[in-house]
């Protein structure tokens, strides 16, 4: 944790010295731009991890289907893969199926697929798990010119090992196919397919029941993010009238367990299963103060705020992916006088996050077309979301 507040710290203390090349006084006690809080820990330190990613390549004793974790880089070309058992944050029930998944592919005629160009087919594992005890396995394949005879043939191979063979000890709640000829796929580009079990992982958080498509984001650390979002709600300082923009809302999980708070909830998502979760939840929970809009933010947002006459106060909570937010969100955000209290939650802040957060906080440029009053950091707030890994969640709170 110590190290962790150290790398905030020089994370906020370079904002610091970045807004003062932009001629903004931004330097606070420490040389920082804001007040920055200890690191809160998690809740849970082992075993936390909610969805794992396994990948299929060669492992140290040249198996070409060892199903595990990537160590070297491709610019070295020293990649190995690792069976995951000695890695604390993955929880016991995800190293199962990726042991049994192992187990499937060893025994299968068909080959791995490693380099796209070089065939193969069986590639990465992606498992989703819930404190109701729920798990969903999600396999990658490459089709390469496979016909549809032979795909069905395989998607039946592994549907019956993992309900009826040496899979079936997983217990798995849903079991999906993708056939995807690159590297990501989202389910518009290549549906999954449900070979067996329930469409739906479902979720628990403050009090809320939550369901899970298989692309949609959720928090990887459950408790974790229990503990982030109810900070959340108290850094929104709502009142009954506030009106919460949520971008990025993903399957709807800040903005429905502050909708008691506030008199509405806009979320906007880029994923459309996400958003068709998030309405099922908001219905499921009795929740009515909650409208979902499927699409691009730098496409929905520009639109949704442009016209925005609502005399209610608006307060947004942005959590992008570490890709950061588009321009075009931020322009959007800066421009809308209503908002005069933005939370933005990052888990790469030294990254693409670093560049939002100058364009919030910079002087107005019209060339830029940044017209609005701009934002100032005023409290930074540190979350152990990945416990065992340097990585670290950070709760930035500006104002204007």
């Amino acid at each position: 944790l110590q190290v962790k507040y150290e790398s905030q710290r020089k994370i906020l203390q370079t904002l610091a010295s970045r807004l003062e090349e932009l001629g903004i006084d931004a330097q606070k006690p420490g040389g920082l731009c804001c007040p920055l809080q200890p690191v809160v820990p998690s809740p849970i330190i082992n075993g936390y991890r909610n969805k794992s990613t396994f990948s299929v390549n060669r492992g140290p004793d040249g198996n070409p289907k060892t199903v595990g974790l990537y160590v070297g880089t491709g610019r070295e070309r020293n990649i190995v893969c690792v069976k995951a058992n000695h890695v604390e944050n993955i929880p016991s029930k995800h190293k199962q199926v990726a042991q049994c998944y192992e187990e499937f592919i060893c025994h299968s005629p068909l080959d791995s697929c490693i380099l796209f160009h070089e065939g193969g087919h069986w590639r990465e594992l992606v498992v989703r798990s819930s404190s109701c005890g729920h798990t969903m396995a999600i396999v990658t394949f490459h089709p390469q010119k496979l016909g549809q005879e032979a795909l069905t043939t395989q998607k039946d191979l592994l549907k019956e090992f993992f309900t009826c063979g040496p899979g079936a000890v997983c217990d798995l709640t849903s079991l999906y196919f993708q056939e995807s000829t690159m590297t990501r796929c989202s389910h518009e580009q290549s549906p999954y397919q449900l070979l067996h079990g329930a469409p739906h992982i479902f979720e628990e958080l403050l009090g809320l029941k939550f369901r899970i498509s298989p692309d949609a984001f959720f928090q990887v650390n459950t408790a974790g993010a229990e503990v982030l979002y109810q900070a959340v709600g108290e850094l929104c300082q709502a009142t009954g009238d506030t009106v919460l923009l949520d971008i990025c809302c993903g399957t709807g999980t800040i903005g429905l367990s502050l909708a008691h708070r506030v008199s509405k909830v806009i979320g906007v998502e880029m994923v459309e299963k996400a958003i068709e979760d998030a309405e099922w939840n908001a219905a499921f929970n009795g929740i009515s103060n909650c409208e979902f809009h499927s699409g691009k933010a730098e496409a929905v947002l520009p639109q949704l705020l442009a016209s925005w006459e609502d005399a209610r106060p608006l307060v947004a909570v942005v959590n992008p992916s570490r890709a950061g937010l588009h321009y075009r969100v931020v322009r959007a955000i800066r421009n809308c006088r209503s908002i005069r209290r933005l939370l933005y939650i990052s888990c790469k802040p030294e990254g693409e996050a670093m560049r939002n957060f100058l364009e919030l906080c910079c002087p107005p440029d019209p060339r830029k077309k940044l017209t609005g009053e701009p934002f100032a950091p005023v409290l930074a707030i540190p979350y152990d979301m990945f416990p065992h890994t340097v990585h670290c969640e950070l709760l930035l709170l500006f104002t204007r």
